[in-house]
């Protein structure tokens, strides 16, 4: 267990690294914004330093960003997943601080390309791991739970708003290589982790009450059980059916490996899902 956090703690370090490499190195001094409250704080420090007397620094900004929203994730989504998200955002405000803003290109496009690719590369690691960067994906996560919406549409709805704000403010030109730069960092986040918003599992496994008892422990999620008969050993067991967010697969293949290694686990695509999504 303690080996397992020392890596979950590496690779969450690494990512903020690659966000604030991206950042520092790409988008700020291009002026083009990352997505979620990255680029909220990115455009807040434009904002008071152009209009406003006194200036806070970009890492600064993401740190008290995420202050009020790590408090909202950690009575509603997670003590585990808010805490690595908070290390993150620590993390990154603090690389942000230390490294020096710098352009090794003065092209604007090569700029918003690398700064989504790096960028991209550090959340899709830090997401497969089981925790995020803060922000807008524990704000997401709680609307979606509150109103069974998918997450994809919080997403959407703050980064028009940094667009269309970096838009009015700094001219249309940044505001469409930021879109360039969303492009790209999804396009990553994609390929590394998963872009589908919601997973079903299927499980086939002997060890049904162990492992719906640990799944409970963990998730908040509801489960259906099928019996199922294996075609070449003709064993019965049990098909466990359960739907998830791409942020809980990380705990749920954990948790299969430990109670049940032998099971058969099939993830695939949820496009749209009618009911509850939530286990009360």
């Amino acid at each position: 267990m303690i080996w397992l956090h020392i890596k979950k703690f590496t690779v969450v370090l690494i990512g903020a690294l690659l966000n604030a490499i991206g950042m520092n190195l790409f988008l700020i001094p291009a002026n083009v914004y990352a997505s979620g409250f990255a680029g909220m704080a990115q455009l807040l420090f434009n904002i008071t330093n152009d209009f406003l007397p006194f200036t806070i620094t970009t890492g600064i900004l993401l740190f008290i960003l995420n202050i009020p929203v790590t408090i909202l994730g950690w009575k509603k989504v997670g003590k585990s997943f808010t805490l690595y998200s908070f290390i993150s955002v620590i993390l990154m405000s603090t690389f942000l601080e230390m490294i020096p803003i710098y352009a090794p290109s003065n092209d604007i496009l090569l700029n918003a390309v690398f700064g989504g690719v790096i960028g991209g590369i550090g959340v899709g690691i830090t997401l497969k791991w089981g925790a995020s960067t803060g922000g807008m994906d524990i704000v997401a996560m709680v609307l979606s739970r509150m109103n069974d919406k998918p997450v994809g549409i919080y997403f959407f709805t703050l980064n028009a708003i940094i667009i269309a704000a970096a838009g009015y403010l700094y001219g249309p030109e940044k505001a469409l290589y930021t879109l360039v730069t969303l492009y790209v960092s999804t396009r990553v986040i994609d390929a590394i982790h998963t872009r589908h918003q919601k997973l079903t599992a299927m499980i086939v496994t002997k060890n049904t009450d162990e492992l719906k008892k640990a799944i409970y422990a963990k998730l908040i999620r509801g489960i259906t059980t099928v019996p199922v008969k294996g075609g070449f050993s003709n064993e019965n067991k049990e098909m466990l059916i359960i739907v998830i967010t791409r942020y809980e697969l990380f705990d749920l293949v954990r948790i299969i490996k430990k109670v049940d290694p032998h099971a058969f686990t099939n993830i695939v695509q949820t496009t749209n899902i009618f009911g509850f999504f939530r286990r009360e």
